[in-house]
């Protein structure tokens, strides 16, 4: 039995609000984080048409990491990619994590098929203000070439091993037509992969994915088709 002295004190009611609030605030966080994780895997799968996948919970409501093998797909063995989230549920943390990770990241990897191996070399397309960030480095900036560029109303970086390679990228940019949520692309030819950072906005994940992986194939196919001997 709650002492009546006890009921009568603003403090106790501050308590029930607080706690009320909190469990409104998770649920309302928890449904939100589970819309953008699915609405994201979703747009995957749409995408590549994958013959096998495996999905891996690594952070609770906050993080997801998917694996997919594409049906068909001549020029990718592998898709890996991983969606990490602000800690919409918990509104005490969330205000923390607002400010020290600042937004939901979603992370892509293409693993290039046998066959395409050794026929790319490095480029990247990285927004500035990203590029600042703990984890952004590019391992081998010293061997590649840079340009600065405007694309979107905001300050890129393209670095490239190759005058070939740079009219990819610029021809990366053309199929996207703005940058939108997207903030890093990478051809790492000593891992033979794609690598593609963006942050997953509803919406983008699947207009911005789409497109890049045409580009992808678009390349891998030119530079396919420049290797094979002539008759």
């Amino acid at each position: 039995m709650i002492d009546s002295g006890v009921t009568s004190q603003p403090i106790f009611y501050l308590f029930i609000a607080l706690s009320i609030l909190l469990s409104l605030g998770y649920a309302w966080g928890a449904r939100r984080n589970k819309k953008i994780l699915k609405r994201a895997f979703d747009d995957l799968v749409e995408i590549f048409n994958p013959k096998d996948r495996q999905f891996t919970n690594i952070g609770g409501l906050s993080g997801y990491h998917a694996n997919f093998i594409p049906h068909r797909n001549r020029y990718v063995r592998r898709v890996d990619a991983t969606v990490t989230l602000l800690p919409r549920q918990s509104w005490l943390y969330y205000p923390i994590s607002k400010l020290i990770r600042r937004y939901d990241r979603f992370y892509m990897v293409l693993y290039l098929a046998p066959e395409m191996m050794g026929r790319i070399t490095e480029g990247h397309i990285i927004e500035k203000a990203y590029s600042r960030f703990h984890g952004a480095k590019i391992e081998n900036e010293e061997r590649l070439s840079k340009e600065t560029l405007n694309w979107g109303g905001k300050t890129f970086f393209i670095y490239f091993a190759d005058e070939v390679i740079k009219r990819s990228l610029e021809r990366c940019m053309e199929i996207l037509g703005k940058p939108g949520a997207l903030r890093h692309v990478a051809l790492v030819p000593e891992q033979e992969r794609m690598f593609l950072f963006m942050i997953p906005k509803p919406g983008q994940v699947k207009e911005v994915v789409s497109r890049v992986h045409q580009w992808f194939t678009q390349l891998l196919g030119s530079r396919q088709s420049a290797d094979a001997p002539a008759d």
